[in-house]
């Protein structure tokens, strides 16, 4: 069984920064690419960031690019920096995970049918 462990949120003003994290947690001897998804109220949950293994490989959606960055603290440690947050980054922020080695690339958990494992979610609110 795996469980992701999200810390972190919280709340912010625009132009602020949060950042969070995600760790792996219970018993697996498999490796992940990690990422995150998130949902702001009454929208479709969205892709965010990803990242693989090693951490030499990242996959960002167009709206966080230069403002948010992916990264990984070992194995089973990921974070997100969240820079010049605005008002619509608010959400619910869920860590993910699937199964894969080095080679794994981060695109591949930017489709939500391929995610193995959600974590329970953080919220984050921008206040304007």
């Amino acid at each position: 069984q795996v469980d992701l462990v999200e810390s972190g949120g919280g709340l912010a003003q625009a132009g602020g920064s949060l950042r969070l994290s995600c760790a792996i947690s219970g018993r697996t001897f498999s490796d992940h690419v990690m990422g995150w998804f998130r949902q702001a109220p009454g929208k479709e949950r969205e892709f965010v960031a990803s990242i693989s293994l090693n951490g030499d490989n990242t996959y960002y959606a167009d709206f966080v690019k230069g403002r948010f960055t992916i990264s990984r603290g070992n194995a089973k440690m990921a974070y997100l920096q969240m820079n010049s947050l605005k008002p619509e980054d608010t959400a619910i922020y869920y860590c993910v995970a699937r199964e894969g080695g080095s080679s794994t690339p981060a695109q591949i958990i930017g489709d939500p049918k391929r995610v193995d494992y959600w974590g329970p979610g953080t919220h984050v609110t921008v206040s304007s």
